[in-house]
């Protein structure tokens, strides 16, 4: 059986967060509102329960990888989100 072409070119979001981190909760709801519209899964990742993780991102947080590679940090832009979504789907 195989897979079909839309779920193997769709992209895996993470985005690590922290617990009472005001940038995390502002990072949530644009990857939510973003990934919501296209129709991308997406995962968050307390970078608590990863402690490799945590010390490599400790300054960062949150960070937004896509397919592993860090695009984001801080502050995530939803239009750059967006666009390297949708180029991932093209």
């Amino acid at each position: 059986m195989t897979t079909p072409p839309s779920e193997t070119s769709a992209p895996t979001v993470a985005l690590l967060v922290k617990a009472g981190c005001h940038l995390c909760a502002d990072a949530v709801e644009v990857v939510e509102e973003v990934c919501g519209r296209l129709g991308v899964r997406w995962e968050q990742v307390d970078i608590a329960q990863h402690p490799d993780l945590a010390e490599r991102h400790a300054e960062e947080i949150p960070v937004l990888l896509v397919d592993g590679v860090q695009r984001d940090f801080w502050r995530i832009d939803p239009v750059r989100l967006e666009r390297l979504l949708t180029a991932h789907s093209a």
